[in-house]
């Protein structure tokens, strides 16, 4: 029993690593244009992503490991879509820039409020988690609508739009979370 509850604690390690794993590959089929298999991996990713979190909350075996290396792993995936989607001209450039500035902010953010304050624990909003979402549905609608066997639903455009709000959105909330707030907490 033992063996089977360190091999199960290691099961959601091992599907995160799976997703930086599969970005290269991601971006190998994106390069190619294989819209219809990138599209299959990315939802694969995407599961599990899912359920290495429903694992180890389900037999707790949740780990520093996997705390951190978790939205390493989801960025990597999304950041190496987006890049691809731009280079393939899909998406416009502007707004992986905007993507890409806004998780430096948070990083940044993060990096100097640990700094200053030691150990600071990040939790996603629901607004940033929205974003998430958005920033997956975009790849998904793309490569749907360049797939070869599918219908073009015209949504890029739309889902442009609602990935740039909500990353716009979530970044300010994260500068207002970090900045003003321990201001004010300075202060008091």
């Amino acid at each position: 029993m033992l063996k089977f509850s360190i091999i199960l604690a290691q099961i959601p390690n091992v599907l995160t690593l799976s997703r930086i794993g599969a970005a290269p590959i991601l971006i190998l089929l994106l390069r190619d244009e294989n819209y219809s298999t990138a599209l299959i991996l990315f939802v694969i990713a995407g599961i599990t992503d899912g359920l290495d979190g429903w694992i180890a909350k389900r037999f707790n075996c949740t780990s520093e490991l996997g705390a951190r290396m978790d939205p390493i792993a989801d960025k990597v995936i999304i950041v190496s879509a987006y890049v691809m989607l731009v280079i393939l001209g899909l998406i416009p450039f502007w707004l992986v820039t905007l993507v890409i500035f806004r998780d430096l902010i948070i990083v940044g953010g993060y990096l100097v409020i640990s700094t200053l304050d030691g150990h600071v624990s990040i939790v996603p909003t629901m607004t940033s988690k929205a974003n998430t979402l958005f920033q997956i549905l975009l790849v998904i609608v793309v490569l749907v609508e360049n797939a070869p066997w599918s219908y073009n639903f015209e949504l890029t455009s739309v889902m442009i739009l609602v990935v740039a709000v909500s990353t716009f959105l979530s970044g300010i909330q994260y500068l207002w979370i970090w900045v003003i707030r321990r201001s004010v907490r300075q202060l008091s």
